[in-house]
């Protein structure tokens, strides 16, 4: 099995990963975002980390469990021959209706198929008013506008 854009990245192609990421993130559906792994891949997402897909697949759950109404943006920073950074922003509301945005950077290693074999994510969280949202449901066809600063 494949996953095109496959390495090594061009800037169109990095941008096609990233797009592609955004939008099976969105679905909030762990199994399908999981299949953009390697079955061994290794992640760090803030304090916690994980090994391979079921791993993936528990955290993902355990995540949208708890992060309501869930909408991500995410944009490309940089790219080298196998290896993407992505700048991101997502909003979601806690089980107290408390919403948050979530600022946070990625640094993604790829393998030659084109699945993701290394994750490290450092992420922020700032409360925000429900009236302060700007991120609502997925990126509408044909939007890459950048993501603003705060």
């Amino acid at each position: 099995m494949t996953r095109p854009p496959l390495p090594p990245f061009t800037r169109a192609s990095a941008e096609q990963k990233v797009q592609a990421a955004e939008d099976a993130w969105n679905t909030r559906d762990p199994e399908r975002v999981a299949q953009a792994y390697t079955e061994d891949t290794v992640w760090r997402n803030r304090e916690e980390f994980a090994t391979g897909r079921a791993e993936v697949v528990a955290f993902l759950e355990r995540k949208w469990a708890r992060e309501h109404r869930y909408a991500l943006r995410k944009e490309l920073w940089a790219f080298s021959d196998d290896r993407i950074s992505a700048r991101f922003q997502y909003e979601w509301h806690d089980d107290d209706g408390q919403w948050w945005r979530s600022y946070g950077n990625e640094q993604w290693q790829f393998a030659a198929d084109g699945l993701m074999s290394r994750r490290e994510a450092s992420i922020d969280d700032v409360r925000i008013t429900e009236a302060q949202r700007r991120i609502i449901g997925p990126r509408p066809a044909g939007d890459r506008s950048p993501l603003p600063l705060r």
